[in-house]
């Protein structure tokens, strides 16, 4: 007799869950979805999820709003031990390298505009600190241990250095602060990889206005997270 899982219309994986992998943008859904071609597909408010292998992977969708959300519906929902984001960011020239790794250890939630007061303050509340002491060393693979800025909206040639300077942050996204900020208030483990897929200097963004720079190196950025999974799944205490 089949049991029934603690999300409804999913059957239980045959063990224990081990942690919800929550993908943000569409680009870096789609080929996370055909690293798995049998996967059995099901629907939440926020996109297609699926079960494997202990894991239950869940398209939380792109932005801040939805990010937030969907973390919270997946900690609700699942109740797992540990939430991993799996995606891709844009890096700073002069802090990171193209293709690297951030295993975010803080983010910053910079795009917030205060008229009647000191925005800085709005930041540091959004602000939040990743414990990730509990990961066994050495990394699984090559990482840069650094901080994420997150905004609704594309990094701005603008803003590097004051970026840099302020927060000491290495790339930018749109979802790693409100999943981070969401984690935090939860309690719940969050690991969190961005793989750097187009680079931003003063002078612009390599795929600012060319998309399919973004596109083409998000397919290969998440099938090497995805294959690099089980290992950082162990070395969180998470493996099989």
């Amino acid at each position: 007799m089949k049991r029934r899982s603690f999300a409804a219309g999913l059957l239980a994986p045959a063990r224990p869950l081990r942690a919800v992998v929550l993908i943000s943008a569409n680009a870096e859904w789609a080929p996370v979805r055909a690293h798995f071609p049998r996967a059995v597909i099901q629907r939440s408010p926020f996109g297609e999820y699926f079960a494997e292998d202990g894991l239950v992977f869940f398209h939380g969708g792109w932005g801040k709003i939805a990010a937030a959300a969907s973390a919270q519906y997946v900690i609700d929902r699942f109740q797992p031990r540990l939430v991993v984001n799996l995606g891709t960011c844009g890096g700073m020239e002069g802090a990171i390298a193209l293709g690297a790794t951030v295993l975010a250890v803080k983010t910053v939630v910079y795009d917030i505009v205060e008229r009647m007061g000191d925005a800085e303050e709005a930041i540091r509340d959004y602000a939040t600190v990743l414990d990730v002491s509990w990961l066994r060393v050495p990394d699984p693979m090559p990482v840069v241990r650094g901080t994420l800025a997150s905004a609704d909206r594309d990094l701005d040639p603008n803003d590097i250095a004051d970026l840099r300077r302020r927060y000491g942050a290495v790339a930018a996204d749109w979802e790693s602060g409100a999943i981070a900020w969401t984690a935090a208030r939860n309690k719940t483990r969050l690991l969190i990889l961005r793989t750097v897929s187009d680079m931003v200097s003063v002078k612009g963004g390599e795929a600012y206005g060319d998309p399919e720079v973004f596109r083409k190196r998000t397919v290969g950025i998440m099938e090497r997270l995805v294959q690099a999974l089980p290992a950082w799944l162990e070395a969180a205490g998470a493996g099989r």
